[in-house]
């Protein structure tokens, strides 16, 4: 009986012990730009799963597209960066690139009138109508959007 008794008392001491470890993390109490702070800018980052074979065709359009655009968007001020990233360890059905850029803001990412304008008169009709025509087309039978988020860099102190 006694060891009936002192298994049951581990198991529960066992328990509490365990609750209590779990209990703690939540019992932090971290302040906002007194114990970590949160940026300003923002990322907008886009998965991109690409057909095999086809990621130098991928890269070859968005050179013309989507890197030339975000170039002017950065002349302007309107990002403050952008990069690609090609993904090392892919797994079935995980993505191959991730499109991301900087904006300095949220409030650069909503939309404005003077700014759309703004980047129209940089870019031109003649790299609209190019970027809309048989690159799109091809983009579509290449790649397949998988996710598209907004992150926010934490920098705890």
């Amino acid at each position: 009986m006694k060891s009936s008794n002192t298994i049951r008392t581990m198991t529960a001491s066992l328990a509490l012990l365990f609750a209590v470890c779990l209990a703690a993390p939540a019992a932090a109490q971290l302040d906002v730009w007194e114990d970590y702070e949160v940026s300003d800018a923002t990322w907008s980052v886009t998965m991109v799963k690409l057909e095999p074979g086809t990621q130098d065709i991928y890269l070859e359009g968005l050179k013309s597209t989507w890197v030339a655009a975000n170039e002017v968007a950065k002349s302007l001020g309107h990002i403050e960066d952008y990069a690609i990233y090609a993904n090392q360890a892919v797994a079935r059905g995980a993505f191959d690139l991730l499109l991301v850029m900087k904006f300095p803001s949220t409030a650069m990412m909503a939309p404005s009138r003077a700014r759309y304008n703004e980047f129209m008169e940089a870019w031109g009709n003649e790299n609209m109508d190019a970027s809309n025509e048989k690159v799109l087309e091809l983009y579509n039978e290449i790649r397949e959007i998988q996710g598209e988020y907004m992150l926010r860099e934490i920098t705890l102190k």
